[in-house]
């Protein structure tokens, strides 16, 4: 589950959401994300508000995820769940194991269609989360790296 698919899924289809950005910004906003990022991530108090408006959806959606996953017949025994600001809300503390992807800073930067800005500057260093991890990995090397991390991190939990 990703928390970005979840967030995409509010702009287009939870009307309490859609509302909220319409009144706040007018409708033009609601269906144009880099507008909406352009105008969050030049101020910290509108950032503020759209995280107060979308964070306890993204939260409530991936633990109705899990919990359907669970209750189904042949429930997984490993569910997976991305989420960009983990640490950085607190989220940590509802999952059973965390793991850390990093990459160097130009590296994401080249691999980013998002255009640089300062959104990088409020998250919590890498560094510190890996420490606060359970599995690290710094991507910079190939996909076939990274899926051996990915299968050492499965086998691990399984």
């Amino acid at each position: 589950m990703s928390s970005d698919r979840i967030v995409h899924d509010l702009y287009a289809g939870d009307e309490e959401v859609r509302r909220a950005i319409e009144e706040r910004w007018g409708g033009d906003l609601v269906d144009d994300r880099a507008a909406i990022a352009e105008r969050v991530f030049s101020d910290p108090a509108e950032l503020a508000w759209l995280e107060r408006l979308l964070h306890p959806r993204v939260a409530i959606a991936y633990q109705k995820w899990i919990a359907d996953l669970r209750s189904g017949s042949d429930p997984p025994r490993l569910a997976v769940v991305e989420i960009p600001l983990l640490y950085e809300t607190g989220g940590e503390r509802r999952f059973d194991r965390v793991v850390v992807v990093t990459a160097p800073q130009d590296l994401r930067a080249a691999r980013s269609a998002v255009r640089s800005d300062d959104r990088w500057r409020r998250l919590i260093p890498d560094d510190e989360k890996v420490k606060r991890a359970d599995f690290a990995y710094v991507n910079d090397g190939t996909i076939e790296d990274l899926d051996a991390f990915v299968r050492s991190v499965v086998d691990a939990l399984r």
